[in-house]
């Protein structure tokens, strides 16, 4: 099989195309002919040393695959050969040949392309975890979504335009005739505008109900000071470590320095919550993620959710994938293809 390696920290140009045996699937697990694998900031951390659940280097990376099964292991009773299927991956997705569990994967119709599966896993379950599981976003609820046009972006604003919720985001400015156009009720210029003063203009001092933020540092404050009464902060990422594609000390130790210290009987006072969300660290909830996973592609089977691809690269492309998000240039998912 052909596998996208990182060789080493640093920037994008270590990734590495590179060739070993097909793996084979264990009890419980399937083996599946990779179409499309999806990228994530997280690997992006990964390669630069900067994510301390990933495999030592060298390594191969990757969360989630959309293809089609070609081998079962023992016990594999609801899954066949032949079968088109999405897979979420405890890493090892920059892979042609993905082996994952049975309960981390979902079936899919004829009407789901390969490229849009593979936007599905991992975006759309943070954003479901965050605004469904755990935030009960309704209709008439104020939600700030950080990074609107990227792929968690993506799909807590269409997420929160199923439940009828209002979305502020913030994105460049290039990216806001869109993001109206997809139903961003306000647009936020987070390079030129302070998003925690512009919150508070546009609702009037009232603040929202929900803010999705994986931007850290500082930015886990300011969102926690627009929240509303019964408030909820969902802290997921930390884009701020990492502002350009090589580590930089400075940068680094001022997102670290600037990250908010919440204190209980604050929250209680100002009826606030904060709940941090990392779904690499949820695989021990095999059947939580196997429910809330084929929920998901079940929304998308029947048109509620769209994911948004925005650029497939192949895989001896795969720096230049990791630049392009790097380059905040991407509006959705992006994604490897093995050809």
């Amino acid at each position: 099989m052909r596998q996208v390696w990182i060789t080493r920290k640093g920037a994008p140009e270590v990734l590495q195309v590179r060739e070993t045996d097909d793996p084979e699937p264990g009890p419980g697990e399937v083996r599946l002919r990779a179409h499309a694998v999806g990228v994530n900031f997280a690997d992006i951390m990964a390669r630069m040393g900067l994510y301390p659940d990933a495999p030592g280097i060298p390594c191969v990376v990757g969360y989630e695959a959309a293809g089609e099964i070609d081998a079962v292991g023992d016990g594999v009773t609801e899954f066949a050969v032949g079968q088109r299927v999405v897979a979420l991956t405890r890493f090892g997705g920059y892979s042609d040949t993905v082996v994952a569990p049975s309960a981390q994967v979902a079936a899919l119709d004829d009407a789901i392309s390969y490229e849009v599966a593979a936007a599905i896993p991992v975006q759309y379950l943070t954003a479901w975890l965050m605004l469904v599981r755990l935030g009960n976003v309704r209709a008439g609820d104020r939600v700030l979504v950080h990074a609107a046009a990227g792929g968690v972006g993506q799909a807590a604003l269409q997420i929160c335009a199923w439940r009828g919720a209002e979305v502020i985001g913030t994105a460049s400015a290039g990216k806001h005739e869109r993001l109206r156009e997809l139903g961003v009720a306000h647009c936020i210029d987070y390079r030129n505008d302070d998003f925690e003063r512009e919150v508070m203009r546009i609702t009037d001092g009232a603040g929202v109900d929900i803010a999705l933020d994986a931007v850290g540092g500082k930015s886990f404050k300011k969102s926690y000071n627009v929240l509303t009464d019964m408030g909820r902060l969902y802290c997921f990422g930390g884009s701020a470590f990492v502002p350009g594609k090589k580590v930089r000390l400075i940068p680094l130790v001022r997102a670290f320095l600037a990250m908010p210290r919440f204190k209980p009987f604050d929250m209680m006072d100002s009826n606030k919550g904060v709940m941090g969300v990392n779904l690499g660290h949820l695989w021990h909830r095999a059947d939580m993620i196997r429910d809330e996973l084929r929920a998901i592609v079940g929304r998308v089977q029947d048109g509620t959710l769209s994911p948004v691809v925005d650029a497939t690269f192949p895989f001896d492309r795969a720096d230049q994938a990791h630049r392009y998000i790097q380059d905040r240039k991407n509006f959705g998912k992006v994604l490897l293809t093995p050809t």
